[in-house]
């Protein structure tokens, strides 16, 4: 007998017809990136309003390559600001756009730039791998970025004569360091979003969705990730979803990556993860970005992202390990 839930849960069935035309605020963004040559980048967490007008739609380490990539005169970068930055830092001569300058982020929050400087002073021979989800500030102090998506091969490079240090994600750290074999120090830093999600509200759901493998990110806690079938980035969620035979899935991260799989892998069902409270779990950062931001984004030029380039620099040089090592 499945238990009862205390709420319906989000599900995003199989598409059928065609999709609702765009928007007028969609077409009016669609016509302002013409005539500012810009491109728009958008995270999997976003709405899918937002993602539906984005010139791509992806994970951190995809959004990152896309940026180094772009030929365009200015990026708006619909995410959060660690994001934002990030694309700044690889094209410093380009206008790099957020909708919303206050859109931050709980994990890269957890590690202020001067207390991971001050761990460094007192530990020289540390090598710091920073999670993406971090500020620059924090960059700059890094030997490599990773992504979940590339984080086990990036560890994998790291000198074995080097104490490893992980920031800011302890969770995906954990994740990491029993994937590669390599112990780490931990940074005790977690996604408010991701250790929401409980064993108890997942095991409900799936008593009533038996059927349906079980989809984690790995910045889930170490309970979660071990009832899933699969860890694995969003992006490689995507990738799990269309090769898995199964109809339906439970997908245990922001509820804003049902718009992508819902539109890449319109033939299955995807049902958000629960928390204790509510029926699926979203990230208020994520969706402090709305489409008439976006809009009003590329008509105003603003608001801009802008670095002192000494930090810049100093943070461009793990990002650009981390892109040459996951080539």
């Amino acid at each position: 007998m499945p238990e009862l839930l205390d709420y319906e849960p989000v599900i995003f069935e199989p598409a059928r017809g065609e999709e609702e035309p765009l928007s007028p605020v969609q077409e009016e963004i669609l016509q302002l990136k013409k005539e500012r040559n810009a491109i728009i980048l958008a995270h999997n967490y976003q709405v899918g309003s937002i993602q539906r007008i984005a010139d791509y739609v992806g994970d951190s380490l995809g959004l990152a390559y896309k940026a180094a990539e772009t030929d365009a005169e200015v990026i708006l970068f619909c995410g959060v600001h660690f994001m934002a930055e990030t694309a700044k830092i690889v094209n410093p001569d380009k206008k790099v756009l957020l909708p919303d300058l206050e859109a931050g982020c709980s994990l890269s929050d957890s590690c202020p730039p001067e207390r991971l400087a001050a761990y460094k002073e007192q530990n020289p021979d540390v090598y710091v791998v920073a999670y993406i989800n971090c500020s620059a500030g924090v960059k700059a102090l890094s030997d490599v970025i990773c992504t979940s998506g590339n984080a086990v091969r990036i560890v994998e490079n790291i000198p074995q004569d080097r104490p490893v240090l992980f920031v800011p994600d302890q969770n995906l750290g954990q994740w990491v360091a029993a994937r590669t074999g390599r112990k780490m120090r931990l940074w005790p830093g977690s996604c408010y979003v991701h250790i929401l999600f409980t064993v108890r509200a997942l095991e409900k759901l799936k008593s009533r969705y038996p059927d349906a493998p079980i989809v984690a990110h790995p910045e889930c806690t170490e309970a979660v990730r071990d009832m899933a079938d699969e860890v694995c980035s969003t992006e490689k969620m995507v990738g799990f979803a269309k090769n898995h035979p199964a109809d339906r899935f439970i997908v245990i991260t922001e509820a804003g990556m049902l718009h992508r799989l819902h539109r890449e892998v319109p033939e299955k069902t995807f049902i958000a993860g629960p928390t204790e409270n509510c029926a699926c779990n979203e990230c208020r950062f994520m969706k402090m970005n709305t489409i008439e931001k976006v809009r009003d984004a590329l008509k105003n030029l603003s608001p801009e992202i802008t670095l002192p380039e000494e930090i810049r620099q100093a943070a461009y040089t793990p990002i650009k390990r981390m892109l040459d090592w996951s080539r």
